[in-house]
């Protein structure tokens, strides 16, 4: 063989080993990304989770607040006649 027969020989024996390196490291790349993919998606289903969570949370205090607010009403409205009973002159009884 002559030098330059040797030297395209090695020329495509180095290409081949450069192709297949790459080839090689995309699958690792490609692996990488499928997990880490992976593992974004479950992340984002545990926040959506979390998000409607949170939500029912405030709909639920919302609401907590609301009978809060009718039972303060209520209190007020009672509070006004337990003042006129009490304020009110006692009743001799008949007899």
């Amino acid at each position: 063989m002559s030098l330059t027969k040797r030297h395209l020989a090695m020329a495509r024996l180095l290409g081949v080993a450069i192709v297949a390196t790459c080839g090689l490291g995309a699958c690792a790349y490609k692996d990488d990304f499928v997990r880490v993919n992976s593992r974004l998606d479950q992340l984002d289903a545990k926040v959506q989770s979390a998000a409607q969570s949170a939500e029912a949370a405030n709909q639920s205090a919302q609401q907590a607040n609301q009978s809060a607010q009718q039972a303060n009403q209520r209190l007020d409205q009672l509070e006004g006649r337990v003042q006129k009973l009490e304020t009110a002159p006692r009743r001799v009884p008949r007899g």
